[in-house]
């Protein structure tokens, strides 16, 4: 199933955050401009013409993360935006960090 398809489930504490192949198997399902830092967090830069469509972006961001109660860091200047993604609770990647990335791609 699409990454984009699927829903962010929550995690548990003690639950590990992926490494290694499982943590490649799902990089390679995002669409391209993602990027994997230090098995630790996802980051993904996008540009806009100008500042009221940043924040338009960052307004459809924010609800696609209340909908699937999975919320990314995002960064907003003029005609940029920077979003982070890894789940807190565990201090790294789980698989909805993976779902939310592909949705925010959308």
């Amino acid at each position: 199933m699409d990454l984009s398809q699927k829903k962010c489930v929550p995690c548990t504490q003690g639950t590990p955050p992926l490494k290694g192949a499982a943590l490649q198997t799902l990089y390679k399902q995002l669409p391209p401009g993602w990027k994997v830092e230090g098995e630790h967090h996802l980051e993904r830069g996008f540009t806009f013409k100008n500042f009221k469509e940043a924040l338009a972006f960052v307004n459809k961001i924010g609800a696609i993360a209340e909908a699937e109660g999975h919320h990314p860091d995002i960064f907003l200047t003029w005609g940029k935006v920077k979003i982070t993604l890894y789940t807190h609770k565990i201090g790294g990647l789980s698989e909805s960090d993976f779902i939310l990335a592909a949705k925010c791609s959308l």
